[in-house]
């Protein structure tokens, strides 16, 4: 007799297959993902089926059907590319009590000043969102408030009301009684999302769902949630500090590089349309251990500051801290500073810290990273007004950063008086840079700066290498 078919396992994340369950994705390692997948059915043959409209020429669409809208809320506009789209599903992902439902609060009321909206609330009662409102100013006519977890009492809200926004707080705890699995599992956050991306298409409703983070800081569910929606934004922050960011890592509808920031106050969200002030410290005279930067976020420059503590150490493995900066490119420029320049750091303590809870991860730091750092180690402020930018490399070259002009041109309006950059930063191509000479660290030598006037009292200093950047700032 043949043998009855074994009943096999398959990762929902990664496609995975076990003969046995597990809890634990061998490939991915995803905890909950392993689900009965039974006996493969063979190939079947699909039939034709009526269309639901006839295809067009390309031509004859109608793109003004998915023109972005705006929120009313300016940076959050920006992040978006302008708005939101109708039909278009957006997904914000952020930890737990940062401010994701105060957003979207303010922004579905200054939406509903003109249209309808629809607010689904699954983790507050209806009393707690209404509290929330009303100490942010939020309460209009045109915002319908609901507080619900099944799907389908969901879908018959949308049916009675007929918004033209959805936002859905949060897409973990909605379920659905037909379909097996426990709200916030993996099947049922991939049904929910599903059905209401569905949903947002036929009505042409811009949709907002909230998304929860693991403790990782990526988004929990399956992975299919981010490939089904057409935005996918982080909501970023200290707890301790009142600025908030949002970033887009997925962007259908615009661009993946822009940054809002938002200050968080207990009379709710505000965007801060020009936070430069905020990542740099304030003081009458320069600091050991300090240097400013200018990063750039989108189309945004920020400047930034970064600061430094080296200090000397008994224990056989010194410490490495780094905060708001990549811990990879830090240790980088420490080993650069110490092989080409003799830093002596093997028996200190090196802290590197952001102003202002900002993270860095433009390569343009790394210049601004090394100073701070000579600095402190060497107990001597840099000179005053001074700003530096520019990729280090492993030869100790400085390398060209994009968008030098605006850069520039945002330190000149805050006041800076000096920019250290690599050589061709203000040219149009830069040139290639030459060949490190044999044993070039070794042998000292004239320095090759180049100084321009960028705008009056702004003056630029174009420096080949570290060598060269490190002989201007003694």
């Amino acid at each position: 007799m043949a043998k009855a078919a074994k009943p096999g396992y398959r990762c929902t994340e990664c496609g995975w297959r076990t003969t046995k369950w597990v809890g634990r994705c061998g490939e991915c390692q995803a905890w909950g993902t392993v689900d009965e997948e039974g006996a493969r059915p063979g190939a079947r043959v699909v039939q034709a089926a009526p269309v639901s409209a006839p295809a067009v020429p390309i031509g004859q669409v109608k793109a003004e059907v998915a023109q972005a809208r705006t929120t009313g809320v300016g940076e959050l506009d920006r992040v978006l590319g302008g708005g939101l789209v109708p039909g278009g599903v957006v997904l914000l992902a952020g930890e737990p009590g940062i401010g994701k439902s105060t957003l979207l609060l303010d922004a579905a009321a200054r939406l509903a000043e003109r249209e309808t909206v629809l607010y689904v609330t699954g983790e507050e009662s209806a009393a707690q969102v209404r509290m929330r409102a009303d100490r942010i100013g939020a309460v209009r006519d045109r915002l319908y408030l609901a507080a619900e977890t099944e799907l389908g009492a969901l879908i018959s809200h949308v049916e009675k009301i007929e918004p033209s926004m959805l936002v859905v707080d949060s897409v973990q705890t909605i379920g659905s009684a037909q379909v097996t699995g426990i709200p916030g599992g993996s099947t049922q956050v991939r049904e929910a999302a599903a059905n209401l991306v569905r949903l947002a298409k036929e009505r042409d409703m811009s949709t907002v769902l909230v998304g929860h983070v693991t403790k990782d800081g990526s988004i929990a569910g399956p992975r299919v949630l981010e490939h089904l929606v057409d935005v996918v934004l982080n909501f970023e922050g200290d707890r301790h500090s009142r600025l908030r960011m949002v970033r887009a890592v997925k962007n259908r509808f615009g661009p993946t590089d822009e940054v809002g920031c938002f200050d968080l106050h207990e009379r709710g969200i505000e965007g801060l349309a020009d936070p430069s002030g905020l990542f740099v410290s304030r003081r009458s005279e320069p600091v050991p251990g300090t240097c400013v930067t200018v990063t750039v976020e989108g189309t945004r420059p920020l400047p930034a500051e970064v600061q430094a503590l080296v200090g000397p150490t008994e224990a056989q493995q010194p410490r490495r801290t780094s905060s708001g900066l990549d811990p990879y490119r830090v240790a980088m420029v420490l080993a650069v500073l110490e092989r080409r320049l003799n830093a002596r750091l093997g028996g200190c303590d090196v802290f590197t810290a952001t102003v202002g809870g900002i993270r860095l991860v433009d390569p343009a730091v790394d210049l601004a990273v090394m100073l701070a750092v000579a600095s402190a180690a060497g107990d001597k402020a840099l000179p005053a007004g001074l700003i530096a930018m520019g990729e280090v490399g492993l030869a100790g070259e400085l390398r060209p950063v994009r968008d030098v002009r605006r850069r520039l041109a945002e330190a000149a309006r805050l006041g800076f008086s000096r920019a250290l950059v690599p050589t061709g930063s203000l040219e149009p191509t830069a040139p290639p840079l030459p060949a490190p000479e044999r044993g070039r660290h070794l042998v000292p030598r004239a320095a090759k700066v180049r100084t321009t006037t960028f705008q009056p009292g702004f003056e630029v200093i174009e420096a080949e290498n570290v060598w060269d950047a490190f002989a201007h700032v003694g």
